[in-house]
């Protein structure tokens, strides 16, 4: 189990794999983001999106779904988010991409009135198959600690 001590700023993490599709781009749009740019090829080609693209709001639920994955797969002590500190949609995503995350350790800290958790904050990117980013934030996690009456 990877807990608050375990946590190094600094350190980066390469994971995941997230193939884009034109019907999970549709359907996302259709329920949560109308817009006719993720909706319907011709009004996509009159944007400066060119085409058919995904949701800002998708591309963060995907980020998301890898994050999830890769939390699962360190076994992470990990305790939710208050939020994040920063967003940014840097290009579209597309039907046919391939996506991927790196996160690296900014901050972090134990909680003065939580002692069995600690806070920390993320660099979170996500990448296209191109090495571009797509997205950027800043996040703020919530991790258990292993000793509750440790100091950093």
């Amino acid at each position: 189990m990877k807990f608050y001590e375990d946590l190094e700023i600094g350190a980066t993490s390469n994971f995941g794999v997230y193939e884009v599709t034109r019907e999970e781009v549709m359907e996302f749009a259709s329920k949560y983001d109308p817009q006719p740019f993720h909706l319907d090829d011709e009004a996509a080609a009159q944007t400066h999106f060119g085409r058919l693209s995904a949701s800002g709001w998708h591309t963060c639920s995907m980020t998301m779904r890898m994050m999830v994955e890769n939390m699962k797969s360190e076994k992470s002590a990990g305790l939710g988010s208050p939020g994040i500190d920063q967003l940014r949609w840097k290009k579209p995503v597309y039907p046919g991409d391939t996506l991927r995350c790196e996160t690296e350790v900014i901050e972090k800290r134990r909680s003065a009135s939580r002692p069995e958790m600690g806070i920390f904050k993320s660099r979170i990117r996500t990448f296209n198959q191109n090495d571009e980013i797509v997205l950027e934030m800043v996040s703020n996690g919530l991790i258990r600690t292993r000793d509750p009456e440790g100091s950093d």
